[in-house]
């Protein structure tokens, strides 16, 4: 009677199989269970012992995609095993690349938005945050539309027409929009190379100023003298931008001529001198003085410093002291700062004899 009972058949199934079907279920689910508290509970444990999050993340995502496609593949092979009519069959199938598709690219999406916001949002900024939230809307979308493609394939779709359709709109599109597209793929360069950021000092060519906006097509800077100055981002990828706020110390180099009447002991101790009144600063360090070359109407000495800062009223602080150092210290020592001058040879009458006079 139970054989008769099991062997009977409802739907083209016998009892029997439909009994094989909910113990593959069944055992799935069991399985499942134990997978979820033994290994992802001890895992778990280990992974909490460690100082990295990526480790923290990866389980929270496996638990988050993989336990509720397993629980569909335990459905999907629990029903496998029973004979469908070609239209369920086909459903199944269908259910099966769908659910697969959907979860494949959910995890790598996961991952790439995870590895994105560590590697980008080391510190809180908004704006950073927002751009990178719309540059993972981009990715979701060819990811997805890549997907669909791919199903779209396998369910026996011809898609090359479409993708033909679709390659020759985006050339339209793209040719009708360069000049947006440009500053738009640069705006990513600038974002993903990060050149400067807001609140930079940069100077690009004759401009220069503070940057106050980056946007998808165009960076504002707020000058010294007030005004706005707008670049489109191509511009700027496409110059040599000078970032003065990464700059850890600032090199300067100026020059000083004495009048040619200064003794030659006097022009070996001006080194020396010079050296003596930049070390004694704070913030600064001496780094040479030479006796550089004979000018027109001066010898010339070349001095080489450095300030460490970056600020720029400190460096015009530092050099104002030396100036003024500089001038007591030559002052005090009687040795003359050269002044342009010229000799006029003045004729006095025709026996050639003259006066010669400086001027």
């Amino acid at each position: 009677m139970w054989s008769e009972l099991l062997h009977s058949e409802f739907l083209n199934n016998r009892v029997i199989d439909y009994l094989s079907a909910i113990a593959i279920f069944l055992a799935g689910i069991i399985i499942i269970q134990i997978l979820r508290k033994i290994v992802f509970g001890r895992i778990g444990q280990k992974v909490k012992e460690t100082a990295s999050t990526f480790d923290d993340f990866l389980l929270k995502a496996l638990r988050r995609r993989l336990i509720p496609f397993l629980y569909f593949t335990a459905l999907y092979l629990s029903l496998d095993v029973l004979s469908l009519s070609p239209l369920a069959g086909k459903i199944l199938r269908a259910a099966g690349g769908i659910v697969l598709a959907y979860y494949s690219v959910s995890f790598l999406l996961d991952v790439a938005g995870y590895s994105l916001e560590s590697y980008f949002l080391k510190k809180e900024d908004q704006t950073r945050k927002n751009i990178l939230n719309l540059f993972l809307v981009g990715i979701k979308a060819i990811a997805w539309g890549f997907a669909f493609l791919v199903l779209l394939d396998n369910f026996g779709v011809k898609i090359s027409g479409l993708l033909a359709g679709l390659g020759i709109g985006g050339v339209a599109v793209a040719f009708a929009a360069q000049a947006v597209l440009a500053d738009l793929f640069s705006y990513f360069t600038i974002f993903f190379d990060r050149p400067f950021e807001i609140g930079d000092y940069i100077v690009v060519g004759e401009y220069m100023g503070t940057v106050e906006y980056i946007g998808m097509k165009t960076t504002r800077l707020r000058s010294l003298s007030g005004e706005q100055i707008i670049f489109s981002n191509t511009d700027l990828t496409n110059s040599r931008v000078r970032n003065y706020k990464r700059m850890k110390e600032r090199r300067v180099s100026f020059r000083i001529g004495v009048t040619y009447d200064t003794p030659p002991a006097q022009l070996k101790e001006i080194p020396g001198i010079i050296a003596g009144i930049i070390q004694g600063i704070a913030g600064a360090r001496f780094d040479r003085a030479h006796f550089l070359a004979y000018g027109d109407y001066s010898l010339l000495f070349e001095v080489v410093y450095y300030v460490l800062s970056r600020d720029y009223r400190q460096y015009a602080d530092i050099q104002q002291e030396i100036n003024l150092a500089i001038k007591d210290e030559f002052t005090r020592r009687g040795i003359k700062f050269a002044l342009p001058t010229r000799t006029l040879l003045v004729e006095t009458g025709n026996t050639g004899d003259g006066k010669a006079f400086d001027a």
